[in-house]
């Protein structure tokens, strides 16, 4: 069965931290290809994080040095790691994995992946 789950998303003050988790099946798990997106309402889903077809690691600009990428192969899932979290973060947070062509660094923050996750909601307080 393919699958994407995420988890780790709540309610969180500005300042605080949240990991987020994504499990995959094992047909839709790779080190390559695989990223976070976030979406707020009336807004287009926007890349964060991730790894492009050959497993290098690229972040958008808005949250450098805040969020970290990372990934468990055995257990076939991938980690967005948010620190400081701010306001402006609260969005619900999206894995998605499978390019749909050979993406470079910044292609990679693109929608065009094959699977996606559910989403799960990251909401931060002032």
């Amino acid at each position: 069965q393919e699958y994407l789950v995420e988890s780790g998303g709540g309610s969180v003050q500005a300042g605080g931290s949240l990991r987020l988790s994504c499990a995959s099946s094992g047909y839709t798990y790779s080190e390559y290809c695989m990223s976070w997106f976030r979406q707020v309402p009336v807004k287009e889903r926007e890349g964060v994080a991730a790894y492009d077809s050959d497993g290098e690691i690229n972040y958008a600009d808005s949250v450098k040095g805040r969020f970290t990428i990372s990934q468990d192969s055995a257990k076939k899932t991938l980690y967005l790691h948010i620190d400081n979290l701010k306001p402006e973060d609260t969005a619900m947070y999206y894995c998605a994995s499978q390019c749909q062509f050979r993406m470079t660094a910044t292609q990679s923050l693109g929608v065009s992946y094959n699977y996606w996750g559910q989403g799960t909601q990251v909401t931060v307080s002032s």
